[in-house]
């Protein structure tokens, strides 16, 4: 049972829950569930608690599809709801929540078109410009998303990590491609020039596979301590490396 309304006690500690983790505009209770969402993140968050614990309600759909947590059998708002038990158990996964919420859908794509809305574009310097200003937004995203941290190497100092598009930006149609967090990968720097040079990419199952140009001792010094975990999203964007860029010729399994 959900408890309804909430008592003084539960929505203070629905407000911090949200207010910490980056939801700190309050819409109210409906049947004993507390809405919040965000001026930097998409979509809106319930929170709520009950004889079985606490329980948080979503309503974006990538948040739903990636935060990696089954939904339960809870009647109540947004698309899903998730029961975590122990409040800490809530608080665990919430900059998770937070993370994806200003990564997905097309967040990066807005907050793009808005710092370069007023930038000339007419000239190669000034087109240069936007670009380096959308290269910083999608880093910036990057880093949110894979949480600052390469996914395949566990590397997290910033200055060894680099924004690596899949789809290059100069080869993408429209500026959906070139700023969906999909098309990244942060990988440490290693990775990323061998990712960029076609000699390493990636199957459907997160695994590299390395080009027969790379040596030994180059395939020895690419260690890796987990396969990369990827969405649908990321598959076609790598199947499109895969074709274009990687050196295919009698290539190397791992």
């Amino acid at each position: 049972m959900i408890e309804a309304p909430q008592s003084f006690v539960t929505r203070q500690e629905c407000d911090k829950v949200a207010f910490q983790h980056g939801f700190r505009r309050p819409h109210g209770e409906t049947d004993g569930w507390r809405r919040y969402s965000s001026t930097t993140a998409q979509g809106s968050i319930w929170l709520a608690s009950g004889d079985a614990g606490w329980m948080l309600a979503i309503d974006h759909a990538g948040v739903v599809a990636e935060i990696g947590i089954e939904p339960a059998e809870v009647n109540g708002p947004g698309l899903s709801r998730f029961r975590f038990g122990p409040l800490g158990t809530l608080y665990a996964s919430m900059p998770r929540v937070y993370e994806l919420a200003i990564s997905l859908p097309d967040a990066p794509l807005r907050e793009f078109l808005q710092r370069t809305r007023d930038l000339p574009k007419e000239t190669e310097a000034e087109r240069l410009l936007v670009q380096r200003v959308g290269q910083s937004v999608f880093r910036e995203r990057l880093m949110k998303y894979w949480q600052g941290r390469c996914p395949l190497t566990g590397i997290d100092h910033p200055a060894l990590l680099r924004a690596s598009h899949i789809q290059p930006w100069r080869d993408c149609e429209t500026d959906e491609a070139r700023l969906d967090v999909h098309n990244g990968l942060l990988l440490s720097a290693l990775w990323d020039a061998a990712f960029d040079g076609g000699l390493v990419t990636f199957d459907d199952n997160g695994h590299p596979q390395f080009s027969a140009e790379l040596g030994e001792r180059a395939v020895l010094a690419l260690a890796y301590e987990r396969p990369l975990r990827l969405t649908d999203q990321h598959r076609a964007f790598l199947e499109w490396h895969r074709t274009r860029v990687f050196q295919t010729s009698e290539q190397h399994l791992c």
